[in-house]
């Protein structure tokens, strides 16, 4: 499994500035055997967790979290940039390298007694996975874990998830 993944992950030097090593998963998205194999799995972390939700997080985690619903049964909800859902959302501000970011979640998506698996591509800094949690604690619903394709672990974010998740798990399928 981690050979197939791997090898459908291809390098971009350089992008999106000099100096930077880009981790591209669009060949393993066109990959159906790959990305089949990557959902069963995914899938398999959720059902293991007893997840009643799967949240995704923009933009990328919605193209991995939503089939991974499909697949273990539940329902689907997204995490995304401040002022892209309508109606009520509850937000969260978190600091970045250079500056702030905010993401919300509708208000209404996830309550109390949800069991939420949190699902995105890559783990790199950590900043958008720490708020994500703290984010969805805030509804009620409990996080059950957080799952990625890839983690970059010379960004060193994991240290800083895992303290956010507080023992729930941090599963990475492939790490750099």
């Amino acid at each position: 499994m981690r050979e197939l993944l791997a090898d459908r992950i291809h390098d971009v030097a350089d992008y999106p500035k000099p100096g930077v090593m880009f981790k591209d998963i669009t060949p393993l998205l066109a990959d159906p055997e790959a990305f089949s194999v990557l959902t069963d799995v995914l899938a398999g972390i959720a059902r293991e967790h007893g997840a009643t939700k799967i949240v995704g997080l923009e933009a990328r985690g919605f193209i991995l979290g939503a089939p991974t619903a499909v697949r273990a049964g539940v329902g689907f909800v997204p995490v995304r940039k401040s002022g892209k859902l309508p109606g009520a959302t509850l937000t969260q501000a978190y600091d970045l390298e250079y500056g702030s970011a905010r993401i919300e979640v509708h208000a209404e998506g996830l309550t109390e007694g949800d069991r939420v698996l949190v699902v995105d591509d890559v783990l790199a800094t950590g900043g958008t996975a720490e708020a994500s949690v703290q984010l969805l604690r805030r509804t009620g619903a409990e996080v059950v874990g957080l799952a990625v394709l890839l983690e970059l672990g010379f960004l060193e974010g994991r240290g800083r998830v895992e303290r956010a998740l507080a023992g729930a798990p941090l599963d990475a399928l492939l790490a750099v």
